[in-house]
């Protein structure tokens, strides 16, 4: 099998010409026969103006190469789409797998014997990694690292926790103008990802977890030297690999390592976000994430990392603790320890490196954890048949069995005019319903699940409420919040039936979620549904593509025709 630059040739229907021309056009960059002829590491650049958790990515891709070349290797940085979170409309979501599909192509269409991905605003390591997989180049994944902490008040501040209690606090009047304006510029004092456990911080620990990342690397802060040293080694590592063309992810993500994610994404009080993104992974491999198997493990793993939202510390403090080794190290039998890692070790020994460090407070013990149970729950029911999610451990303990009446929002632009409107219909008991916010609905499956307080409610003290939706949440909200009910509102689910003033049941404990309206009503209003038709804004380009072919959130919200073949 070829490798370096005699990899992947240009077709010209002449193989010595393709490199010939390879070779001289190249040579224009200035690189000599000898770097040119050693094994190839391309390494992802994902930096952007418009990205400030991807802000290191400069020095990060300067420490890679250094590492590389260290290793005798020959560093080449290419770029892709770069993601971030605050910035991409209509959402993130929307354009994960148009990231994973263009750093697939570009991994398969340049010449590389392995591949250096960098990424962590929520989505990018996601696309990232179901790339890799697909590609199935030996890969090296390096997030970005978390920010490190704020201060307001002689208070501890992490975005987006923090932004989002705060941003309630003023929402109902506790807080004023000039107050919330000097928070907005503490809450994040550095570049990097959310310094809680929101999605990029749990895909973080997830990547950590399948063994495709270096040991600590998902807990470094982003700024600090750490960060650098280990984005070396990861060169080192990733030359190693070039040279032994191996291990693959494929050799890498095995059920046992698929097993693991789930563990450790339960016992970090993950995002609900991550449940859907390992799906993606897995859907893209020979395995599968089966839901009742996960929410069982809900039942068995507790959380274990007191962390924002779930705790108190931020991930900096979880660093300090000794990371995701430390935490496995907790997890003890939960963890299968055989399970390979990109460095060739299994996660046996990477636990037993595990730092100890003594009185830490935020990886507890498991005779001690924050939650019994584990940060999410799969519910079912009539308005759910093919499940949603509820980010227990982040929850309001009075509300996880409760019946309320329904408020109904038809999307998030109705839900914007009308839930601070004075004259809205509600109760803190009731049951706020968004509907047609779904992978189909939205488009892209915006993060909308966290619906806000009617300021009414907010302003007379209630601070949770029981919120359901087809949306998502972010990792780093907290709440009452039922989300990624399936099938989502636009492609005809329950939720489509749903009426101001229907009683609605949740019941965590027996993982159920009820629209409390008999059957032969639901049929009748069923038969009532308009027809769908295809909006305006999914005629054409992208757009298309992704109203065509998206998948439901049990599916992971990957494209119909990217997912691997079947079940191993």
């Amino acid at each position: 099998m070829a490798d370096g630059l005699r990899k992947g040739l240009t077709s010209y229907g002449d193989a010595g010409f393709s490199l010939f021309l390879r070779k001289a056009f190249i040579k224009a960059m200035g690189y000599s026969d000898d770097a040119l002829n050693r094994p190839i590491v391309g390494i992802t650049n994902t930096y952007s103006d418009y990205n400030p958790c991807h802000g290191n990515v400069p020095q990060i891709i300067e420490a890679v190469k250094r590492g590389v070349m260290l290793s005798g290797a020959m560093p080449m940085v290419f770029p892709t789409i770069s993601i971030a979170e605050s910035f991409a409309f209509p959402t993130s979501m929307y354009l994960r797998n148009l990231m994973a599909m263009d750093t697939e192509e570009m991994i398969r269409a340049q010449p590389m014997d392995a591949v250096v991905v960098i990424g962590g605003c929520d989505k990018t390591l996601p696309a990232q990694i179901m790339a890799a997989v697909s590609a199935d180049l030996p890969t090296v994944v390096i997030p970005v690292g978390p920010m490190v902490v704020g201060h307001h008040k002689g208070e501890v501040l992490g975005a987006c926790t923090d932004c989002r209690r705060l941003w309630g606090k003023y929402r109902a009047g506790e807080i004023d103008d000039i107050e919330i304006e000097a928070v907005n510029g503490r809450l994040a004092p550095s570049v990097g990802t959310c310094m809680v456990m929101g999605t990029a911080s749990t895909m973080a620990c997830i990547t950590e977890a399948l063994g495709l990342s270096l040991p600590m690397s998902a807990t470094i802060p982003a700024p600090h030297a750490e960060r650098f040293r280990s984005a070396e080694a990861s060169g080192r590592v990733a030359a190693a690999m070039a040279r032994t063309k191996g291990p693959k992810p494929s050799e890498l993500l095995t059920s046992a390592s698929f097993q693991n994610a789930q563990v450790v994404l339960q016992a970090i009080g993950g995002s609900t976000n991550g449940l859907i993104h390992l799906t993606a992974i897995a859907n893209r491999t020979k395995h599968r994430v089966d839901l009742e198997a996960f929410d069982k493990l809900g039942r068995e793993v507790p959380v274990l990392i007191d962390l924002k939202p779930s705790g108190e510390h931020y991930m900096e403090h979880f660093h300090h603790a000794g990371g995701v080794p430390k935490l496995m190290a907790q997890l003890g039998d939960l963890i299968d320890l055989d399970a390979k890692t990109i460095t060739g070790q299994t996660l046996r020994d990477v636990v037993a490196d595990a730092e100890e460090v003594p009185g830490q407070d935020a990886i507890r013990p498991r005779d001690n954890p924050i939650k019994s149970e584990g940060a999410m729950a799969v519910l079912h029911g009539n308005l759910a048949p093919r499940g949603a999610v509820i980010k227990q451990s982040a929850a309001s303990p009075k509300l996880l069995q409760h019946t309320g009446r329904a408020v109904v929002f038809e999307s998030v632009e109705d839900m914007t005019l009308r839930v601070d409107d004075p004259d809205l219909d509600v109760n803190a008991d009731d049951v706020l319903v968004l509907r047609n916010a779904g992978p189909k609905g939205a488009p892209g499956m915006p993060e909308a699940g966290y619906l806000p307080i009617p300021k009414k409610l907010a302003r007379g003290g209630t601070k949770d409420m029981v919120r359901i939706s087809d949306a998502r949440m972010s990792g780093t909200a907290f709440g009452t919040i039922v989300l990624h009910i399936t099938p989502e509102a636009a492609v005809g689910g329950p939720l489509a039936l749903v009426r101001n003033g229907d009683m609605i049941r949740l019941d965590v404990a027996k993982r159920s979620i009820d629209l409390l309206v008999d059957e032969a009503e639901l049929e009748k209003r069923r038969a009532a549904l308009a027809p769908a038709v295809t909006p305006e804004w999914a005629k054409r380009g992208y757009a298309h593509l992704f109203n065509e072919t998206i998948l439901q959130a049990d599916e992971g919200c990957d494209f119909d025709f990217m997912r691997g073949q079947g079940k191993g």
